[in-house]
C-alpha cells in the first residue's frame, strides 16, 4: 500500500511545470544534503580523490550542487514515466542522432557509451523515442516500482531490457540486430570481471566491457551524454562521432581511454556526475578503502 501511494504521489509531481519542479528538486536537495550522512561522506569522499587541487570548502560547495541536481532529476524522473511525447519532446533536445541514424542506416552496430551522469535516464528516454533500442536493467526488490521502471522505460518504441543476469551473447544479438545498445559501464562492479585502470588518477576497478563488446559485436562506440539544463529548461542530449580506432588489441588501454573520456566529460559539469556511488570500493590488494 506504501509503494501505492508513493507512486500516486510521484504522479502528481509531473504536472507541475519543470521550472517549478526544478526549485522544488533543488530545496529537496539541499535537506537531503544536510540529512544523508553516508551519502554525502561518500560524495565529498569521491570529490576529494579526483580534485586534490580544491579546498574542502569548493568540496563541500560541489557536493552540494550534486545533491541538488541530483534530486531535480529523481523528481523530473516523474516526467520521463507519465508525461506526453509532446511535451518529452520539448524538454529533451538530442544533437547528433543523425550520426546514429547514418551508422544504422549503413548496417553497422551501434555501442554508446552513457556515463553515470544524473540526467542519464533522460538522455535513455530522448534516445528511446527516436531509436529501438537495448539497455541493461537491473531488477528492483520491490515489484511495484520494478513495474513502474519497466514501464517507464517501454513506454516509447520497442526497447529490449537485457538483465544484468543475461549472457554477454543477449548484448552483441541486440547490437547486431540494428538497435543500438545504451551502455554504462563506469560503476564500481566488484573485483570480479574487473581490471584497476586510473580514474581521476586513483586506480578504479572497471568494467572493461566497452572493448570486449566493441569486438564481440563488431560495433562503433558512440558516447552520450546527458546535461541537466539550469533553470529548469530541460535536458540536452549531446551524441558524439563514432571513436576511431577502437577497439584494439589492449583491452586495458582501451578501459584507460574509456576512463580518460569520462574524465572529460565530468570536468565540464563536475557537480552532474553520480558522485553518491562508491566508486573506489573496491582497492588493489593491500589499499585501504577510502570510505
Amino acid at each position: 500500500m506504501l509503494s501505492r501511494l508513493s507512486i500516486a504521489a510521484a504522479w502528481l509531481l509531473h504536472l507541475l511545470p519543470l521550472p517549478v519542479l526544478a526549485l522544488l528538486g533543488n530545496a529537496v536537495g539541499v535537506v537531503i544534503y544536510g540529512l544523508a550522512r553516508r551519502r554525502r561522506h561518500i560524495a565529498i569522499v569521491n570529490l576529494g580523490l579526483c580534485f586534490p587541487e580544491l579546498d574542502q570548502a569548493r568540496i563541500r560547495s560541489l557536493a552540494l550542487a550534486h545533491f541538488k541536481v541530483l534530486t531535480r532529476s529523481v523528481l523530473e524522473r516523474t516526467l520521463l514515466w507519465w508525461s506526453s511525447r509532446e511535451r518529452l519532446n520539448r524538454l529533451i533536445r538530442v544533437d547528433g542522432d543523425d550520426c546514429l541514424r547514418a551508422l544504422l542506416a549503413a548496417g553497422r552496430p551501434v555501442l554508446m557509451l552513457a556515463p553515470h551522469f544524473v540526467g542519464l535516464d533522460a538522455g535513455g528516454v530522448g534516445i528511446a523515442m527516436r531509436f529501438d533500442s537495448a539497455s541493461i536493467y537491473a531488477v528492483q526488490s520491490n515489484p511495484v516500482f520494478d513495474r513502474l521502471l519497466l514501464r517507464g522505460r517501454r513506454r516509447f518504441g520497442d526497447q529490449l531490457l537485457l538483465s544484468r543476469q543475461e549472457s554477454v551473447r543477449a548484448s552483441v544479438r541486440a547490437m547486431k540486430s540494428g538497435r543500438p545498445l545504451y551502455y554504462l559501464p563506469d560503476m564500481d562492479f566488484g573485483r570480479r570481471d574487473s581490471i584497476f585502470v586510473p580514474f581521476f588518477g586513483v586506480p578504479a576497478a572497471t568494467v572493461p566491457g566497452l572493448s570486449r563488446l566493441a569486438r564481440l559485436a563488431g560495433a562503433s562506440v558512440v558516447p552520450c551524454v546527458t546535461r541537466v539544463l539550469p533553470g529548469g529548461r530541460g535536458y540536452l542530449v549531446r551524441v558524439g562521432e563514432p571513436w576511431q580506432n577502437f577497439p584494439t588489441a589492449d583491452v586495458e588501454a582501451d578501459t584507460r581511454r574509456m576512463n580518460e573520456w569520462i574524465e572529460n566529460a565530468v570536468r565540464s559539469m563536475p557537480e552532474q556526475y553520480y558522485w553518491v556511488h562508491r566508486r573506489f570500493k573496491t582497492r588493489p590488494p593491500g589499499e585501504a578503502r577510502p570510505y
